[in-house]
């Protein structure tokens, strides 16, 4: 047996067979280094003329993540990955891809680059880089098409799913029934081997276009403009894969390097590259340490069986943790998890579980009116009315009872946690979760850290968040915390343009058209203007000062017009339609509030300024959120707009978004909009300290650092 290589990729012989096993922890991203030693591998194996076959494969339970996206910034890059791949293709003796787990990305296309592919039933595969704003860059559109059916390779390159290797035949020459059979079958697969089928070149296959693959590329391409508006990648994709069928092999790679840059250098591309990491980055926190102690969380209690108390609880109880609901009435504890296990029964309507998964999982769910039965749970979380003295009655009642190290939390969306810790006589394990609704699909929580919360509950909480597989963000405090408080300039300027003869309609198109799910009308209708009433009613001491604030949104509510749960809103709504219908009536109730208030009507408001004053807002108001050190970076802002407000990822979230557009273009039409406004511009328009200083600076949100 010979050993040689690298620490990336390890070389051995034995029995003539060469096995290059990829071994670079955690994902074996196609770094250098590992680039380097298959190609020295591969060059080895050639020149041994004891080998007769070389296996591709990996030590870790995954074969390759794909591309190393750090190297995208530049560096030394020799040798790229189609140099590597090219090698493995043309090489003389037969190369083998054995996959113990999934292939993804670069990872996939070298298996495609392989002469023969083996792998077990379970395992899944895909060509994940349109979620990076990019396509497969070293042959995939290429290879992949030539192995599968042109529905099966549009599929997984335009969409980036993951796809079970079983829909795949074409792909892998054999598929074990288990990972353990993998050794056994790869070496009865060798001994079976032909001279003649020994080497099996990917590139050899030549494909055409026949009308029924046209059809399958026009269906596929009407089907992703209407899914993919917005982004770039997708349509690129497509071209890319098509030119798999006109055009041949070398031709059809350097199509594929050419439509690869061109979407590299695009707005899409960074900000989606930007996410990749930002996402990742919102885990990476200087609250604690490795060595800080974790707490154990093997019990939960929530407060409240409402839809969000209950929303919450089904995350715990889809992790396997078993949950204590507590209501003040039974009435409204039944009702609370007749609601879960509605929820839970759709969802195995539509095959998402099975009817043992529901049971079992309602099976973790209890429920409680005493407070003493929560007396040893490790995790308390308080869903009730949102109203300071309701919140610190509850704290205060958990306090007594709760086991000592029990973590106190609360799922308030704007109330002070500091305050709400002053019910406790433990302000060191109080912390709040902030769920977003419906807690048990949205995957955002924002992690509240007051001033006395120590740093192993927030350990735990950060680390329970993944359990639960949710995004944790964590947040300081302040009304509303990120997420919430930016929201509140985003819908102060829709409704002050609607005062001053903007209709909703228009704003919501603008904003939609931007790429948000749904404008800032249609989302109060759908949440109820009810609930921005009550919180306008709460902060009149920071609001009076503007008495048209949300005049038309209190007008409208003192209507009895809370939305789409009344019929009534910005819009009108038909019974059981969510389909907003544009009433001249609230033009006509914005015409009389603006009448009464003085302010001027205009027929001339333009899609920018719409735009501006409304995004521009949000944006000014996470720079001072950034700047107050509410949140620690402004990639963490983004991460909250992504998955708690449906902001396009294709953007990157506000705080890209406005590095891209560039931040002395923020600031200039934000002052411009303040100017021209006068009174009310000087009151709400005021750009930060920090968009000035950066603008001036020629700086960016990115690289700023608290």
């Amino acid at each position: 047996m010979t050993e040689i290589g690298n620490k990336a990729v390890d070389y051995a012989v034995q029995q003539g067979v060469a096995t290059l096993t990829m071994q670079s922890a955690p994902v074996n991203a196609l770094s250098r280094a590992i680039r380097i030693g298959l190609i020295e591998g591969i060059d080895n194996a050639l020149h041994d003329d004891s080998v007769s076959a070389i296996v591709i494969t990996s030590s870790l339970p995954i074969f390759s993540g794909g591309a190393d996206i750090s190297e995208f910034s530049g560096g030394d890059l020799s040798p790229m990955l189609p140099e590597v791949l090219d090698k493995i293709e043309n090489a003389s003796k037969p190369v083998i891809a054995v996959l113990p787990g999934p292939a993804f990305g670069g990872g996939l296309e070298v298996a495609l680059a392989c002469h023969h592919r083996i792998t077990f039933a379970d395992n899944k595969v895909g060509l994940p880089e349109v979620n990076l704003g990019i396509l497969p860059g070293a042959g995939g559109t290429q290879r992949l098409p030539r192995l599968a059916d042109v529905q099966t390779s549009l599929e997984m390159i335009v969409t980036g799913k993951p796809t079970s290797v079983l829909k795949l035949p074409g792909v892998f020459d054999k598929i074990s029934d288990k990972p353990d059979h993998l050794l056994e079958d790869t070496k009865a697969y060798l001994q079976a081997l032909t001279p003649e089928k020994a080497v099996k070149r990917t590139c050899d296959i030549t494909l055409t276009m026949s009308k029924e693959t046209e059809a399958v590329f026009d269906a596929v391409t009407a089907q992703t403009k209407k899914a993919s508006r917005g982004f770039f990648a997708p349509l690129k994709c497509i071209e890319a894969v098509r030119g798999a069928y006109t055009l041949g092999f070398e031709d059809g790679l350097k199509n594929e390097g050419k439509l690869f840059m061109e979407c590299m250098n695009t707005p899409q591309a960074r900000a989606q590259q930007h996410f990749f990491f930002a996402e990742r980055a919102a885990g990476h926190v200087s609250d604690f340490d490795k060595n800080t102690p974790e707490r154990s969380i093997e019990k939960v209690a929530i407060i409240g069986a409402g839809t969000m108390g209950g929303g919450i609880a089904m995350n715990f109880a889809n992790a396997g943790i078993p949950v204590t609901m507590l209501e003040l009435k039974e009435e409204a504890l039944e009702k609370g998890l007749a609601l879960i296990r509605k929820n839970y029964e759709n969802s195995a309507k539509k095959g998402k579980l099975t009817q043992e998964q529901v049971e079992s999982r309602m099976a973790l769910l209890s429920g409680t009116t005493s407070y003493d039965d929560l007396a040893d749970v490790d995790l308390v979380i308080e869903a009730v009315f949102e109203k300071m003295e309701v919140k610190k009655t509850v704290f205060s009642a958990l306090d007594k009872v709760c086991k000592p190290g029990a973590i106190l939390a609360s799922n308030t969306s704007t109330l002070d946690i500091d305050e709400i810790a002053t019910a406790t006589s433990r302000p060191e394990d109080v912390i709040g979760l902030h769920f977003f609704s419906p807690a048990n699909v949205m995957r955002l929580l924002e992690v509240v850290k007051a001033e006395k919360t120590s740093a192993e509950v927030i350990k735990t909480c950060m680390k329970m968040a993944k359990r639960i597989k949710k995004v944790a963000v964590l947040v300081g405090v302040c009304f509303g915390f990120v997420g919430n408080r930016m929201i509140e300039p985003y819908g102060r300027e829709a409704n002050r343009l609607l005062l001053e003869g903007a209709s909703p309609e228009q704003v919501d198109r603008v904003l939609t058209e931007f790429g948000m799910p749904m404008g800032p009308f249609t989302m109060g209708d759908m949440a109820g203007l009810d609930i921005g009433y009550y919180v306008r009613q709460s902060r009149q001491e920071h609001i009076s000062h503007d008495p048209a604030y949300g005049a038309v949104a209190d007008r409208l509510v003192e209507m009895g017009r809370n939305g789409l749960k009344t019929g009534r809103g910005a819009y009108n709504y038909e019974p059981g339609s969510r389909v907003p219908i544009p009433d001249p009536e609230v033009l006509e109730i914005a015409k009389q509030e603006a009448e009464r208030l003085g302010v001027t009507q205009r027929s001339d408001i333009t899609d920018e300024e719409i735009l501006v004053r409304v995004m521009y807002s949000l944006i000014n108001e996470g720079a001072a959120i950034l700047e107050e050190g509410i949140a620690a970076k402004s990639s963490d802002i983004d991460v909250i707009y992504v998955y708690g407000y449906g902001f396009p990822v294709y953007r990157g979230g506000p705080m890209q978004y406005a590095d891209e557009v560039g931040l002395g273009t923020i600031l200039d039409k934000l002052t411009s909009y303040r100017d021209q406004l006068g009174e009310y511009g000087k009151m709400w328009l005021e750009p930060s300290d920090l968009l000035v200083k950066l603008a001036q600076e020629g700086g960016k949100f990115k690289s700023y650092k608290a």
